[in-house]
């Protein structure tokens, strides 16, 4: 019978590991008899008895464990909480299967001084009759508490107190700890540092400001860096403008395409002689390669529907212009010499308003600088002003700090005053602290009062809802009864049927639902199949088009663009005086802005900015060269891609025509 007090203590253990928030019961003892391999098969069948016992009744241990605690076990530790479980359930549960005399054993192989405290609780008839029985009965019935639980207690109430004599006997027994005498404590007088006389403050200097510098020059002015910057960027656009004209005055002849049978033709004004530096002259040469014409090109649904459309537009305007010279349509050159001469007066009204502008911001120059000057002036003002405003702020203050030092002279004395009066406010204070510990303590009585009634309200209503609901469950329940998939419910709703039926409507709507699918499958089938003829058809097309418009552009001369004309045209307008009022205006104004600036730069003495350098003459000659051989070079290239991309449309869309 030795092992019965280890076997206690695994019990002890298994239990603090057990948490009822997260484990079920069924797994824990599961686990648990997994790990009690290593007893004995008496050891492990005792062990889980009691721990299956334990876990089963939990609700009612709980609550006699945690009355405990409240009432006679205050000064228990909480870590003894499965201990006083574990006796609680052999107490109730077990007694008298083990017997009263193994039951002693077991008790008297635990700390005594524990299981004399709860034991005694546990076995008080007062708390058995009472409160006990009343909590057990909320959750099992009342007969079956009675009979089975609390009168076998009250029958063993004379050998458990055999026990008890016992157990207080051993404690007695127990040679009692010393106890420390305890310390009285002593007032002491408070030690207050004698006060010491108030010295008179030496007046603080008044600070001197420190004269602030002048601001450097360099402040308005760009840093240097940045003209560096911007003349290298200036000379390397120069350079990379010149590498592109050389590469583009230098290109080899298979980068000039030029229709079958005619021979290349230089234009005059491409022979150009141009000053480049020798790293320039040294540049390797360009080389470009014409691709092979009948290569074929794969084209997307997108790009042959687009292509297509385009052709297809291409036609119907030339049909319309045949059919309106059919009709008699006249020549255009009346209205290209009325459309040239709106175009003139439209660039000279352009012209005339950039003049404007230019001169607009001019104005604005000269008008930004005269507010400057005001601000300079306005900014002497506000110093003068400032440098007054200090003189009296700094008067103001020596009043204020002269006030200061008054003032605390007087709360120096007040302070002395009432270091005198310390001893007779002390008094007065403890005697008001204790008037209010007085009366908190009868507030405290009368809540407790309270409390104790409340809750005895409340356990009689309790009682009263659960013979309520006892009376409930005893009542006769009526029995399920058999499901007729084949009748109809009889609600009265509209389209009312049985589930028969309605499994059998859903497999004939699944069956339309098929059929529907299928054509729907076979009308996209067909769909993309018409489609696909669509684009072969179109894909044709586009191949006779193509071989027309080639034929057409290989018998029509190139025609030279417009646009050097205009190019040329606004470039000769430029350079003409403008006639126009506002511009006029505007000169006027921006010389009597600038007489008026003048003077008073003469009062102020206040150096003019300087004026922008006039760009040379060469330098403009040379960028306007530059500018022309660049315009030429793009348009080359431009009537190339012309004549090389439409060679093959033209001769083929006149065929299918």
């Amino acid at each position: 019978m030795a092992y019965y007090g280890k076997s206690i203590e695994t019990v002890i253990k298994l239990l603090d590991q057990f948490k009822p928030e997260k484990d079920s019961p069924e797994q824990f003892l599961e686990a648990a008899a997994t790990s009690l391999q290593t007893l004995s098969p008496q050891e492990q069948a005792f062990v889980m008895e009691v721990l299956s016992g334990c876990l089963e009744y939990r609700k009612l241990l709980t609550i006699v464990v945690d009355a405990f605690y409240v009432r006679d076990g205050r000064l228990c530790l909480w870590t003894d909480y499965s201990l006083f479980e574990v006796v609680c359930y052999l107490a109730t549960f077990q007694l008298e299967e083990l017997g009263f005399q193994l039951f002693c054993s077991i008790v008297k192989s635990q700390p005594v001084h524990k299981v004399f405290k709860f034991l005694g609780f546990l076995f008080n008839p007062l708390n058995l009759g009472s409160w006990i029985k009343d909590e057990w009965s909320l959750i099992y019935e009342t007969t079956h508490v009675k009979e089975q639980w609390i009168d076998p207690l009250m029958r063993w109430q004379p050998e458990v107190q055999e026990l008890l004599n016992q157990l207080q006997g051993a404690l007695t027994n127990q040679p009692p700890l010393p106890k420390a005498k305890a310390k009285v404590t002593e007032p002491k007088e408070f030690n207050l540092t004698a006060p010491r006389p108030c010295a008179i403050p030496v007046p603080e200097p008044v600070p001197v400001v420190a004269k602030a510098r002048p601001v450097p020059r360099s402040t308005y002015r760009p840093p240097k860096e940045q003209r560096l910057l911007e003349t290298t960027k200036r000379y390397n656009r120069r350079k990379a403008e010149e590498l592109l004209l050389r590469a583009s005055v230098e290109e080899m002849r298979c980068a000039r395409p030029s229709p079958r049978g005619e021979p290349p033709v230089e234009d005059s004004k491409t022979k150009l002689r141009l000053r480049f530096p020798p790293r320039i002259l040294k540049a390797p040469k360009l080389t470009f390669y014409r691709p092979n014409d009948d290569s074929p090109v794969k084209l997307n649904t997108a790009a042959i529907l687009r292509e297509g459309a385009l052709y297809q537009r291409q036609v119907e305007r030339e049909l319309q212009r045949v059919d309106k010279l059919m009709d008699g349509a006249g020549d255009l050159s009346e209205f290209l010499k009325w459309q040239r001469k709106i175009q003139a007066k439209d660039l000279e009204e352009q012209l005339a308003a950039g003049e404007c502008r230019r001169l607009q911001g001019k104005l604005s120059h000269e008008e930004a600088v005269l507010a400057r000057q005001q601000v300079v002036q306005e900014k002497k003002q506000k110093a003068d002003q400032k440098k007054e405003e200090t003189a009296e702020l700094m008067q103001q203050c020596a009043e204020r700090r002269l006030q200061e030092e008054r003032s605390m002279k007087e709360l120096v004395e007040q302070v002395m005053e009432t270091q005198k009066n310390i001893k007779v406010a002390q008094t007065k204070l403890l005697k008001g602290r204790q008037q209010m510990v007085q009366e908190v303590m009868e507030e405290s009585r009368e809540l407790l009062q309270r409390s104790a009634e409340a809750a005895k309200e409340e356990q009689r209503r309790r009682c009263e809802l659960i013979s309520q609901l006892r009376a409930l469950e005893t009542q006769p329940t009526r029995k399920g009864k058999l499901v007729d998939l084949t009748q109809i419910p009889g609600y009265g709703l509209e389209g009312e049927m049985s589930v028969v039926e309605l499994r059998e409507r859903l497999a004939l709507l699944k069956e339309t639902q098929r059929c529907k699918e299928e054509e729907k499958r076979d009308q996209i089938i067909q769909g993309k199949r018409a489609k696909s003829r669509a684009l072969q058809n179109a894909v044709e097309q586009i191949s006779l088009c193509r071989a027309a418009m080639g034929r057409s552009a290989a018998l029509s001369p190139p025609r030279r663009p417009p646009r050097w004309e205009e190019k040329k045209a606004q470039s000769a307008a430029a350079g003409a005086p403008s006639r126009d009022e506002r511009v006029l205006e505007l000169q006027r104004r921006i010389r009597e802005k600038a007489a008026q600036r003048r003077g008073q730069e003469a009062l102020l003495h206040v150096p003019a900015p300087r004026a922008a350098r006039p760009k040379q003459q060469a330098q403009l000659e040379a960028q306007r060269r530059l500018e022309l051989e660049l315009e030429q070079s793009r348009e080359r290239r431009l009537r190339a891609l012309q004549r090389g991309g439409s060679a093959r449309g033209p001769a083929r869309c006149q065929g299918a025509v």
